[in-house]
């Protein structure tokens, strides 16, 4: 059974250390979409929402760069 990766939690910790640069920076060099996807999650969840648009629109462009399979990043 694969353990939870603690990358999202990492990335949360930048936010709310209030550096969204350094968490956009981390997002662009997401270690897989699934790690992006449970980033994208927390964020969505309860009084997070909303809080760094740019953060969320860097989620998404990043999500829809891994989605296309030449792009995937090797392990």
């Amino acid at each position: 059974m694969a353990h939870p990766s603690a990358w999202p939690d990492k990335v949360m910790a930048l936010l709310r250390a209030g550096n969204p640069t350094a968490a956009i920076a981390q997002i662009k060099v997401a270690p897989s979409v699934r790690d992006l996807r449970s980033l994208e999650k927390a964020l969505a969840a309860g009084p997070l929402a909303g809080k760094w648009p740019s953060v969320e629109i860097a989620v998404t462009e990043n999500l829809e760069l891994l989605a296309a399979p030449r792009l995937h990043r090797s392990p």
